[in-house]
């Protein structure tokens, strides 16, 4: 009995220690599934650092996983809307550099520290014309749930997320795509870029 005890109690700290998928293992994993994955694996490694990091060490420890699993610049491009090919590349450029400070300062913000939380990952995908959805949600320490599902396309040979659906069907660029495309056509790229960065600039002013 204390044998068994001791299984339980160690299974229970493996799980703790990295995000699971929702059924048994698939030893060949769909790779957009294992992008998600990833993406979790660090974000739950700076959550259990979070406090030691502070939060400008978690900004700058979820860059580069952040760069290698979203599509930022699509992302950006689908947040302005139809105003896009209307802008210079610099002004482009600008746009998805603040877009990519405002996406890992929300993770380096709102995911601080580690509380027991678990991101369950399902490993079949679904399919959306030539993108894929990897359906996932955040377990919380009192055993409530949050979807996360996340579309995305092949950019080179790699998968990455173009979009976020909130609560596991609320697209998060279609949220952001009003508010963007008119504050674009009020103040034009450089009105955009300051504001978002402005945002960014309140958030990382924490720890």
């Amino acid at each position: 009995m204390a044998m068994l005890r001791l299984i339980f109690a160690v299974l229970a700290i493996l799980i703790g220690l990295q995000p699971v998928r929702m059924y048994a293992a698939d030893t060949a994993a769909d790779p957009a599934v294992r992008q998600i994955e990833s993406f979790y694996a660090a974000l739950v490694d700076t959550m259990k650092r979070g406090e030691q990091l502070g939060l400008q060490g978690r900004h700058r420890q979820l860059t580069p996983i952040t760069d290698d699993v979203f599509d930022l610049a699509a992302m950006a491009q689908l947040s302005v809307g139809p105003s896009w090919v209307s802008l210079s590349e610099s002004e482009k450029q600008g746009i998805v550099e603040a877009f990519k400070r405002m996406t890992i300062a929300n993770y380096a913000k709102n995911f601080a520290k580690f509380a027991g939380e678990q991101f369950l990952v399902e490993p079949s995908v679904k399919t959306r014309n030539s993108d894929k959805i990897v359906e996932s949600k955040l377990l919380s320490s009192d055993r409530s749930s949050v979807p996360f599902n996340y579309r995305m396309h092949l950019v080179g040979d790699k998968w990455k997320i173009v979009d976020i659906y909130l609560n596991g069907y609320v697209s998060q660029l279609a949220l952001r795509r009003a508010d963007f495309s008119s504050t674009i056509t009020s103040a034009g790229a450089a009105g955009l870029v300051k504001k978002i960065n402005d945002m960014v600039d309140k958030q990382m002013s924490g720890t």
